[in-house]
């Protein structure tokens, strides 16, 4: 007690000199100095703390302020909004559904049209454009096509097309068939009888859904500004999750192999992290990121791990009994991870708008729900974004798991995961291309180190493939599906690739043009804003009801009376 008491009058004698020495110095200040230097050094401090603490990083900030002025100069700004115009008209000029050639409906008929004539007017419309999905030469998009499942589907939802899972009280069988395709996407990913999750849109709902449940959880730790880190390579859904709800995205680099560096992650942590993030295998190169590893820091420190396997979902809980055994666990059974979000329609072949999110406990789930007490129409409350939800989608995804069954998604599986180390064998043999990372699923990835690798999409493009093309590498994406197993297709790919790569190396340094040349050129654009308006006009061309269309005339276009 005389120890405290020493310290005490030690640190007061050190005060009083400090402010004497204040004092001493302030002597010679009229008060209304004094009040303003303190006001100017209060905000001045507020400041500097709300733009360190931003959600953008300092480097991001100074570039898009730099850039944004730059873009604002009188003679500079001009020639470069000029060029920024011709680059959107070469875009409008390179989207093919924008070239239909047929009118826009933009008022209700006068009358209505009778059931052969709508039949017919959808004919047209299911006809319009080039590209035939059935022929198995589009990446992803349609992951079945399957004549009998289709026949299937529509039954089924002839049956529940009103329905309405909002209303479990009006339809009670569309909440058990959503409540069993949970728990069976559960039991597919080893959940222990603790584990629940909910059936969603699509994988970006269930990855947003995710990122909302893990932002509460940090708020409630008391955690102001939280973080999602994420690899490089993790879907633009978790850049979305952040935008919407007010967290900072930090990316983690990537090996050479294409995972995520675990160490350069571990640095990443700090006290704001609210969740990790790891793909099972992620969207860009079909690689596996080392979960295992990353669930090891998630047990440390304590923080969610969110496994991302949106797109292989339903091709990697079957490889083992497909015969492809992997090397490393990646679900449920790995002790750190805490969900997964796993697409239905997508390898699980049910109908588009159906994915599950998924957690090891009900305690994470509980932050993901949305209830209003007070609302003057009742107590609200909804388990993911949407209220109303289509019955006949859940109704959908139920009869195609029951239908498939495990040995159906095993053989699905297995012709798959056949054809995609096929074409990975035959790939690695043609020179002057590469196969990104080691892809053990249905992605693969492609890139060159003697040509510009779009000059091989836009070749395959003419021979009427659809493929994604990817940055930062360059690169061109495959996702392989049923329709990929079919008879011919992967040799008359492998076919189309290697004559292709022959042309190209007769003159490997010739310029890209067309569709490759945007894509190279957007890539090589500094000013991101720039690469931002040129998407805000696709997206702005997706809803146009123009005939002829410039970056001026995109919008829905004004009604024509009758």
């Amino acid at each position: 007690m005389d120890a405290l008491i020493t310290y005490k009058d030690i640190f007061l004698q050190y005060l009083n000199k400090a402010r004497s020495l204040v004092n001493e110095k302030c002597a010679g200040t009229e008060p209304s100095q004094l009040i303003a230097l303190t006001v100017t050094a209060t905000l001045l401090v507020v400041w500097l703390f709300t733009f360190i603490t931003q959600l953008d990083d300092i480097k991001s900030r100074v570039k898009k302020w730099f850039f944004r002025t730059v873009r604002k100069l009188p003679i500079i700004g001009t020639v470069i909004q000029k060029k920024l115009n011709k680059a959107l008209d070469d875009v409008v000029s390179f989207l093919p559904f924008l070239n239909q050639g047929k009118p826009y409906v933009r008022t209700l008929p006068a009358k209505g049209l009778s059931q052969p004539e709508i039949l017919q007017k959808l004919k047209e419309y299911s006809s319009a454009g080039k590209v035939r999905w059935e022929d198995g030469k589009v990446s992803g998009a349609v992951y079945s096509g399957e004549d009998k499942l289709t026949k299937l589907l529509l039954k089924v939802y002839e049956e529940f097309a009103w329905s309405n899972p909002l209303h479990p009280d009006v339809f009670p069988g569309v909440r058990k068939m959503e409540a069993e395709v949970v728990r069976m996407t559960c039991t597919l990913f080893h959940g222990g009888p603790r584990s629940c999750g909910a059936m969603t849109s699509g994988g970006t709902e269930s990855i947003l859904m995710v990122c909302k449940a893990y932002r509460d959880m940090a708020r409630e730790k008391g955690i102001k500004y939280p973080e999602i880190l994420a690899p490089v390579s993790a879907h633009a859904a978790f850049d979305k999750a952040a935008h919407y709800f007010g967290m900072k995205m930090v990316h983690i680099p990537l090996t050479e192999n294409m995972q995520v560096d675990v160490k350069a992650m571990k640095r990443a942590i700090s006290g704001n992290t609210a969740m990790l993030v790891c793909s099972a295998p992620q969207y860009p190169h079909g690689i596996i990121d080392p979960i295992e590893e990353v669930a090891e820091l998630a047990v440390k420190y304590k923080i969610p791990l969110h496994v991302d396997a949106c797109l292989g979902g339903f091709l990697i809980v079957f490889m083992e009994k497909a015969g492809f055994p992997l090397k490393h666990q990646f679900d449920f059974r790995v002790k750190g991870v805490t969900s997964i979000s796993a697409d239905t329609h997508k390898y699980g072949y049910a109908p588009k708008g159906s994915s599950v999110i998924m957690y090891s406990e009900k305690k994470y789930r509980y932050y993901q729900f949305f209830v209003s007490t007070d609302w003057q129409g009742g107590i609200y409350a909804s388990p993911t974004v949407a209220g109303s939800r289509p019955g006949g989608i859940i109704a959908g995804c139920w009869a195609t798991m029951i239908h498939l069954g495990e040995d159906g998604y095993v053989e699905a599986t297995r012709k798959i995961v056949s054809t995609a180390r096929f074409i990975e064998s035959e790939l690695r043999k043609v020179d002057h291309i590469f196969v990104f990372g080691n892809p053990v699923l249905s992605v693969l990835s492609l890139g060159s180190d003697t040509f510009d690798i779009f000059r091989l999409g836009n070749m395959l493009s003419s021979a009427g493939w659809n493929l994604t093309t990817l940055q930062y590498p360059s690169g061109l994406h495959i996702s392989l599906t049923l329709l990929h197993t079919k008879p011919g297709v992967a040799e008359q790919f492998l076919k189309d690739i290697r004559e292709s790569v022959a042309e190209i190396m007769k003159d490997p340094k010739a310029k890209t043009t067309g569709a490759g040349a945007i894509y190279g050129l957007a890539q090589a654009i500094p000013d991101r804003s720039i690469i931002t308006d040129i998407s805000h006009v696709y997206l702005d061309s997706l809803y146009t009801t123009e005939s002829h269309n410039s970056t001026d005339e995109l919008g829905n276009g004004s009604p024509q009376h009758h």
